[in-house]
Order: structure tokens, then C-alpha cells, then sequence
């Protein structure tokens, strides 16, 4: 349900221009909530002509779409910095597939947050970012499809903030600056990504933080592009892969088992109800 405090400044305006305006409800999600949920005004249902005072309560009941596959439960320890009825934002185990598949039907981060929320019926799973399966870290999911919806909008603007951290195979020169290289799948590939001028444009931004006498670095890195395998693939092509990628680098079990040395270290977002910035920080266990 999504809710609403009709300001001064609102005083006089149709309930339409409120749910399109202030709560940036869509027009087919306002008429999808019209004419198959609920909207309401002082907990009495109305219609969207109808003007508003200061005070007004307004309440919109979103009809959910139907979910395609009911999923396996998979009970393991999740660390959830934050909850509330509208979103979680949760720290990714690695490895951990983001999202169910074929390959791994039941043993993802979609079954665990099911499982976590009591395996409720009609379950949708909303992630609003996805992370490797070999990458760890902050993980945003949104509990309803309105919510998701405005958390998607925020994705690549200002709004929405990620960072990473990695350690890398060789350090990058110069100790910080911006990798601005397109990236595109390549060829005959499924997975793979690589550095093309036909592709799409991607920029990491990234800062060394850490120089170590193997010849190893810790790099904080900051997308302001979100390319499949992008910060991955962008290391790789400066000559510094990822520690333990098996795409772009070197596998390497023994110290890094199933996963690489990437890991999610920093959301900030802005609440999609509330507006007010939301900030995480998460340590890499690999250190």
C-alpha cells in the first residue's frame, strides 16, 4: 500500500494530480489501481477527480501481477542492515546466485529473502540491483511494484549511489582516475563482456586505497554506468583483474572458493515513500 499526506501546497489539486505528481504513481498503475485495487481518501474509497484539503490521507492499494513460479525455500542466515514495508537492503553472501534460474532453481538470494519473509503466497521477487553470483555485498530489493518501480528510476542518477571495493592483480596506474571504455558482449559469447567501440558506453570511476607488497591493490570504485561484468571487465583491460576472477583473471579457489574478490561496499538511496536518503556501508569478509 502506498501512502500519502496531502501538504499545504497541495491544497485544492485533484487526487489524480497528487497519485501522478507527488507519489509519481504511472498513469496504467493509477488506472490499474482505479479500476482492480483500491484508492482511498480518509480510509473512504474514491475517485481521482475529487479535490484535496491539507491533512488528507491518501492510501493507493496496487493490484500485484501474478508471480510466474511459486519458489523453493532456501533457509539460510541473511544480514539485512535495513528493513521496512517497502524495501530491504540486504548483504549478499558470495557464492550466492542474485535470482533463481534453470541451473540453480532453489539455492539463490530470491529463495532465501522468500524463505526469510515466511514463504508469503503471491511472492514476487524485486530486486532493484543484481550483483555477480561471485560477488558479495548491499543488495537492494523492493517489496511491491511501486516501490520497485521508483527505485529503478533512481538507478543510474545521483540518487542512487554504489561503490565498490576489490583487490586486484597488479596496480592500477595512475592510482586513481576514471576508466571510460564502451563495453559489449563478446563475440559468439553467452557471459562474456569485452572492451569494443560498438558497445555500450561505461565509466568506472576508481581510487586505490591500498598498495600491498605482493604487487596486489585495494581499489574503491564508484559505476556511473551499470554494464553487465562492467567494474570486471573495465580492471581487466588497465591490466588489473579482479583477484580470483575466472572470466577476466585467474581463478583461484584455494584462497577465494567460488567467488572473486569484488564486494558491494556502499549503497545510498533515496527512500522511494519517504524521500529521505538511506546510506549502508559494508566491510568485504576477504580482507
Amino acid at each position: 500500500m502506498q501512502l500519502y499526506t496531502v501538504t499545504v501546497e497541495d491544497e485544492g489539486k485533484r487526487l489524480r494530480e497528487i497519485l501522478r505528481g507527488r507519489m509519481q504513481i504511472s498513469y496504467s498503475a493509477m488506472k490499474s489501481a482505479k479500476w482492480n485495487g483500491e484508492i482511498r481518501v480518509n480510509g473512504a474509497r474514491s475517485t481521482v477527480d475529487v479535490r484535496v484539503r491539507p491533512g488528507d490521507r491518501i492510501e493507493v492499494l496496487m493490484p500485484e501481477r501474478q508471480p510466474v513460479f511459486i519458489p523453493e525455500a532456501f533457509e539460510i542466515p541473511l544480514e539485512i542492515p535495513y528493513e521496512d514495508e517497502w524495501m530491504m537492503i540486504v548483504d549478499k553472501p558470495a557464492p550466492l546466485a542474485s535470482q533463481s534460474s534453470r541451473s540453480h532453481p532453489g539455492n539463490s538470494l530470491e529463495n532465501a529473502v522468500y524463505s526469510y519473509l515466511g514463504r508469503p503466497e503471491g511472492f514476487i521477487y524485486r530486486p532493484v540491483n543484481r550483483l555477480d553470483k561471485g560477488t558479495s555485498g548491499l543488495m537492494v530489493i523492493a517489496k511491491d511494484g511501486h516501490s520497485q518501480d521508483l527505485l529503478q528510476r533512481e538507478l543510474h542518477t545521483a540518487d542512487f549511489r554504489r561503490e565498490y571495493v576489490a583487490m586486484t592483480a597488479g596496480i592500477p596506474e595512475p592510482e586513481e582516475g576514471v576508466i571510460d571504455l564502451p563495453i559489449g558482449k563478446a563475440d559468439g559469447a553467452t557471459v562474456r563482456r569485452e572492451i569494443r567501440q560498438d558497445g555500450k558506453p561505461a565509466r568506472t570511476h576508481y581510487r586505490v586505497t591500498e598498495k600491498r607488497p605482493d604487487g596486489r591493490a585495494m581499489v574503491r570504485l564508484r559505476l556511473e554506468t551499470g554494464r553487465t561484468h562492467q567494474i570486471r571487465v573495465h580492471l581487466a583491460a588497465i591490466g588489473c583483474p579482479v583477484c580470483g576472477d575466472f572470466l577476466y583473471g585467474t581463478e583461484k579457489p584455494e584462497e577465494f572458493p567460488g567467488r572473486f574478490a569484488l564486494h558491494s561496499a556502499y549503497v545510498r538511496v533515496r527512500h522511494p515513500m519517504t524521500g529521505a536518503f538511506i546510506e549502508m556501508e559494508s566491510a568485504p569478509k576477504w580482507t
